[in-house]
């Protein structure tokens, strides 16, 4: 019989650090206070530092293969690989300010996590597969986590479990790939409603997972060729005049 340590702190599971992180803020519910070590408000402090000046600085060379980008569908991954620095692919000043909050709420999410007692190591730790480096997000409790902020209808895709049925940027394939570096198989997405506040956790399971190795060599393969990949959509009729849309 193994008797347990009172002051013995438990192991936490990453299966639980929503219920977690919410047991953790029903202090607030109740008009207590939310204890805040100073190293946490300190390093998150830092970390905000880290995010605004890596968003001030974009990267100029967008051809080149990386794992956030190794999901895309086939056709537009081409165009992308081929064309990435030409002008006209120029973003809007309204998207960096979109990224910029959305690395902001990532890291709340993770100061959270934290907070909940769960243990975040790896943070963007630079990991390569077959020549494609990548940086992670992040392990909690030894697995590989994907921070994500949605919308309230893409977060469905995180709370109901069917991101694996519609993932047009390709997160599978990235999470996939952070695994095969680590070595792991049972990480998933933590994801934050940006108009909610809400957070839901989704484990893909493995027969929905890529096999990133084999998608790498494809990509690469495509690469090679002067001419792009068959289109990944069929186009369909729209209205009575004969006219077709993706």
């Amino acid at each position: 019989i193994i008797k347990r340590n009172k002051a013995m702190p438990q192991l936490k599971n990453l299966t639980t650090v929503v219920d977690d992180i919410y047991e953790t803020l029903s202090c607030l519910c109740d008009s207590e206070e939310l204890e805040i070590p100073d190293e946490h408000i300190e390093e998150f402090g830092e970390r905000m530092k880290t995010v605004l000046k890596s968003w001030s600085t974009p990267h100029k060379d967008r051809t080149n293969l990386r794992m956030s980008i190794i999901g895309r569908p086939m056709r537009r991954l081409w165009y992308d690989l081929k064309n990435g620095n030409l002008a006209h692919n120029r973003t809007h000043p309204s998207v960096f300010i979109k990224f910029l909050y959305g690395h902001i709420l990532e890291e709340l999410v993770l100061l959270l996590v934290k907070l909940s007692g769960h243990k975040v190591e790896d943070e963007q730790k630079e990991i390569s597969v077959d020549g494609v480096k990548g940086h992670m997000d992040c392990k909690i409790d030894g697995e590989v986590v994907d921070i994500k902020t949605a919308s309230s209808f893409a977060f469905k895709k995180f709370s109901e479990g069917t991101l694996h049925d519609d993932d047009p940027f390709g997160y599978m394939a990235q999470l996939s790939g952070y695994e095969a570096a680590e070595g792991t198989d049972e990480g998933g997405f933590l994801a934050m409603n940006k108009e909610s506040g809400e957070l839901a956790l989704y484990q893909p399971g493995p027969f929905v997972k890529i096999n990133i190795r084999d998608k790498i060599k494809r990509v690469r393969e495509a690469e090679a060729i002067d001419t792009p990949p068959e289109k990944c959509y069929t186009p369909i009729p729209e209205g009575k005049r004969g006219n077709m849309r993706l």
